[in-house]
C-alpha cells in the first residue's frame, strides 16, 4: 500500500511538472493574444482615458528564458511537493447533493464551522505553505489586455451582487465553477489577508468569500483598503481550496484576477487545479503618494 502511495504521488508530480511546461507555453502564446487584443480596443482606451491602466506588475512566466523557466519549474514541483507533504489537500467535508436553497442556508453555519475545524488542524502548516510562495518574485499571471472590452468584464457586477467595496487598493479574484478558490495578498508588513484573517492591522479587509458552500458558478473574491493603503511591495496568491463536484465542477479552474491600484487597474488570467500548490498570481509596489509623505 505504501509503495502505491509512493507511485500515485509521482504520477501527480509527473502531471504537475507537465502542465506547468503547458501552462508557460500557453502564457507565451497568450501574450501575442494580448498585443492583438490591445491593438482591437486601442481607440476605445483612447476615447476612455480613465479606463486605461499603468504598468502594475512584477515579472511573470512569459517574460523568462529558458533558463529561467527551467528554474521557476523547479520551484514549482518543489511547492507541490510541499503541499503534498503537509498534507494540505482539503477532504470532502460534506456530501455534495443537491440541495434547495433553504437546505443551503442552513447548512451552511455547519460547514463554517467544519472549515474552521480544519483550519485550526492545519493551521501551522497552511502558514508553512504560504510562507515558502511568498518567495517567489515570478508571477504565473498572465496580463490580459490593458482595457477588458465592456462585454467581456462583469466582475464590478458581480462585485456590487455581494455587497464588495471600492478603495485606493483593491484586489478581486472572479471564477467560473463551484470549485472553492481563495486569495491570499501578502501585505508590505508581512501580514496576509486571507480566509482566516479578513482584516488586517494595516487596513486590508477580505469583504467578499464565496463558495465555502457551492452556491455560485459566477464567484468573486475581493480585498480592499477603502482609505490609504500602506505603501510597499503586494503579492497576491491564488490557491485552490476545495474541488466541489456540483453540476461536474471540474478539478481545474479557470480565473480572472484584477488589480486596481488608485483608479490603475490590469487583469491577469490563470487555471489552478486541485491538490496543486497556491500559485503566486502577480504583485506590485505601491509608492507613498503626497498625503503619505508628509506623516
Amino acid at each position: 500500500m505504501a509503495d502505491l502511495t509512493i507511485v500515485a504521488v509521482f504520477v501527480t508530480l509527473g502531471a504537475v511538472v507537465t502542465g506547468t511546461v503547458v501552462r508557460i507555453i500557453k502564457q507565451r502564446r497568450l501574450k501575442e493574444l494580448r498585443l492583438a487584443r490591445r491593438n482591437k480596443y486601442a481607440q476605445r482606451s483612447e476615447q476612455s482615458p480613465q479606463q486605461t491602466t499603468q504598468n502594475l506588475g512584477g515579472r511573470h512566466t512569459e517574460d523568462l528564458d529558458e533558463v529561467e523557466a527551467v528554474a521557476y519549474e523547479n520551484r514549482e514541483v518543489a511547492r507541490n511537493q510541499n503541499i503534498q507533504f503537509l498534507r494540505l489537500l482539503v477532504a470532502d467535508l460534506f456530501e455534495e447533493d443537491e440541495l434547495d436553497p433553504i437546505q443551503e442556508e442552513q447548512q451552511r453555519e455547519t460547514l463554517l464551522e467544519e472549515r474552521q475545524a480544519w483550519i485550526e488542524e492545519h493551521q501551522d502548516s497552511l502558514d508553512e505553505h504560504a510562507a515558502l510562495v511568498e518567495k517567489e518574485e515570478i508571477g504565473s499571471g498572465v496580463s490580459i489586455i490593458e482595457t477588458i472590452a465592456p462585454e467581456d468584464d462583469d466582475i464590478d457586477e458581480r462585485l456590487q451582487r455581494e455587497g464588495g467595496k471600492s478603495g485606493t487598493v483593491q484586489i478581486s479574484l472572479a471564477w467560473d465553477d463551484y470549485n472553492d478558490l481563495d486569495m491570499h495578498v501578502f501585505c508590505p508588513s508581512g501580514e496576509r489577508i486571507y480566509f482566516n484573517n479578513k482584516n488586517s492591522e494595516c487596513g486590508g479587509e477580505l469583504d467578499v468569500d464565496m463558495n465555502v458552500r457551492p452556491v455560485s458558478n459566477n464567484s468573486v473574491e475581493n480585498v480592499v483598503w477603502t482609505e490609504d493603503a500602506p505603501p510597499g511591495k503586494y503579492k497576491i496568491g491564488v490557491h485552490f481550496y476545495k474541488h466541489h463536484r456540483k453540476r461536474r465542477s471540474k478539478p481545474t479552474t479557470t480565473f480572472r484576477l484584477r488589480v486596481m491600484v488608485r483608479g490603475k487597474s490590469r487583469d491577469y488570467g490563470g487555471t489552478i487545479t486541485a491538490g496543486t500548490a497556491m500559485q503566486m498570481v502577480s504583485s506590485f509596489t505601491l509608492k507613498p503618494n503626497n498625503h503619505q509623505e508628509g506623516k
